[in-house]
């Protein structure tokens, strides 16, 4: 059996599938950042969220993808991996930049990006990922991404800086007052999950009032400033993106990767079906 995992900032994606047969195991857990999780906490996940179809020993081959995992930690999650899949004859990780590669454009070179939970992005040469500008993640970047309307949101509702209309809305969505907010996200764990899960919020009331869409369009033109337009030539690559903020919001992504001079590639909610099928053709 192969396992397939796509694990982002809020969760993990996985999919379980035979070269010779057609079964095929889907099951969701919680998102595995090294920076964020410990090891055993990861063993525990999975075990707690894997479907008793599922035998760890019938696992032979683990391709691992995740938000947060650089070369420095591959080693801390393929040992993590094997004390759940003790079978395993092969278990690649990588960073999720590469999922994102390969689901969306298989064997051909292009560029990928992620906007979902965070944001991400990469140019692909049909194999492995190559130039990477940095999003910086939650607290100094990714632009772009539902973190970042969320924390967008929140710092206008804070500030007041919005229509007394939305500001209404808002305050009913959130709960708490200004004081409880900022201890939340300076406080607490996985702030960026917190923010992040505002992205909704947004989606549901996008056509409220046009300070909604404003602020998203003002999120990904400083996702093309700041990281899309610093890669050489590229407006000579389509843009594809796979994540739900890229997906949910692709009506109002389109004209800024137009304004930028890219033409719209593929859009995909999440990556597994395109990773099953890379996988399933290696």
């Amino acid at each position: 059996m192969i396992l397939i995992a796509d694990s982002g900032a809020s969760k993990t994606d996985w999919g379980c599938v035979s070269r010779e047969s057609d079964v095929r195991i889907r099951f969701s857990s919680q998102g595995y950042n090294p920076n964020y999780i410990t090891g055993p906490q990861i063993v525990e996940d999975i075990l707690k969220n894997k479907p008793a179809e599922l035998d760890p020993e019938a696992v032979k081959e683990i391709y691992f993808y995740g938000a947060g995992v650089t070369p420095l930690q591959y080693p801390f999650m393929e040992e993590t991996l094997r004390k759940v899949f003790t079978k395993a004859e092969t278990v690649f990780i990588a960073m999720d930049t590469l999922a994102s590669c390969r689901a969306l454009l298989g064997r051909k070179p292009g560029f990928s990006a992620i906007l979902g939970t965070g944001a991400n992005t990469c140019l692909y040469d049909g194999c492995n990922e190559g130039l990477n500008v940095d999003s910086c993640g939650f607290i100094l970047g990714d632009e772009g991404s539902g973190a970042y309307l969320g924390k967008r949101l929140i710092t206008d509702f804070i500030r007041h800086n919005m229509p007394e209309n939305v500001y209404e809305l808002t305050a009913k969505e959130l709960g708490c007052g200004n004081d409880e907010l900022i201890d939340t996200i300076y406080t607490k764990p996985l702030p960026n999950r917190f923010c992040a899960q505002y992205a909704k919020f947004i989606r549901q009331n996008i056509d409220t009032d046009p300070y909604f869409k404003e602020l998203v369009t003002d999120a990904f033109t400083k996702f093309f400033d700041r990281i899309v337009v610093h890669y050489p030539d590229y407006q000579t690559y389509s843009f594809n993106a796979v994540g739900s903020v890229a997906y949910h919001f692709k009506d109002l992504l389109e004209p800024v990767v137009k304004k930028y001079g890219m033409e719209m590639g593929v859009i995909a909610k999440a990556p597994m079906e395109g990773l099953i099928e890379y996988h399933l053709e290696a």
